[in-house]
């Protein structure tokens, strides 16, 4: 585990963004191809319209595949879906064809969401093992990550799939990966930053005895991939 600390989100953003285009270069030169799953929420939009700008000559995007690492169970034109945020702020700045992109059906239940979902991610890997080359995740400030929350059925889930969950304090469904399937991943990049997030942050890191039912983000580990935590002061003063 490597731990980055930043002292402006704007440095941090840089940052990130060149480690996700390094990855993807490697990617795209060992199997022609770049998995990436993104997270929602409003923490990656600088992150997202900078990759899609700045970066957008760095890299041969026509070889870069798009996943959600979770949704929320409301329609794709509703403002909280995970897919129009980076629509708007990502997909559409780049031009991406829409094969590229794989949302969540939300049209459908979420527990049938959730198996449309792990059913077409197994189609594009070829019914092979699902090892995406990067997945970006955030954190909440309780701990939560994609959408395994405290004390949810995801932080109980050790099978490698897409899960279908309620949250009763939101009350609502969401759609997330699971950990055991977020762990098989090649590369894992927390992106967290804020005071807010502090608290949770040291929790999660420092704490020798695990509580994941308290803290769901100590489930991140991946099995033969690298975790990298990008953060800035405010998150890491605790740390």
């Amino acid at each position: 585990m490597e731990i980055l600390v930043y002292k402006t989100t704007e440095e941090l953003n840089h940052d990130l963004a060149d480690y996700v285009v390094e990855i993807a270069k490697k990617a795209i030169e060992k199997r022609n191809q770049f998995n990436f799953v993104l997270t929602g929420g409003n923490s990656p939009k600088a992150l997202y319209r900078l990759l899609a700008t700045e970066y957008k000559n760095e890299m041969d995007w026509s070889k870069v595949f798009f996943f959600f690492g979770d949704e929320r169970n409301v329609l794709s034109t509703d403002e909280n879906y995970n897919g129009l945020m980076a629509k708007k702020s990502f997909f559409d700045v780049l031009e991406t064809p829409e094969n590229q992109i794989f949302y969540v059906n939300t049209t459908l239940s979420p527990q049938e969401a959730a198996a449309d979902y792990k059913k077409r991610i197994d189609h594009h890997f070829e019914d092979k093992e699902i090892i995406f080359d990067l997945i970006l995740l955030g954190m909440g400030d309780d701990a939560h990550t994609a959408s395994i929350f405290p004390h949810t059925d995801l932080v109980d889930n050790t099978e490698a799939t897409v899960a279908s969950v309620f949250v009763k304090k939101l009350n609502t469904y969401r759609i997330s990966l699971t950990a055991p399937l977020i762990n098989k991943a090649s590369n894992v990049a927390f992106l967290v930053f804020g005071e807010n997030k502090a608290e949770a942050l040291k929790h999660v890191i420092k704490d020798e005895q695990k509580e994941v039912n308290n803290y769901p983000s100590q489930l991140i580990n991946p099995i033969d991939g690298k975790l990298t935590w990008f953060t800035d002061e405010a998150a890491a003063q605790l740390l």
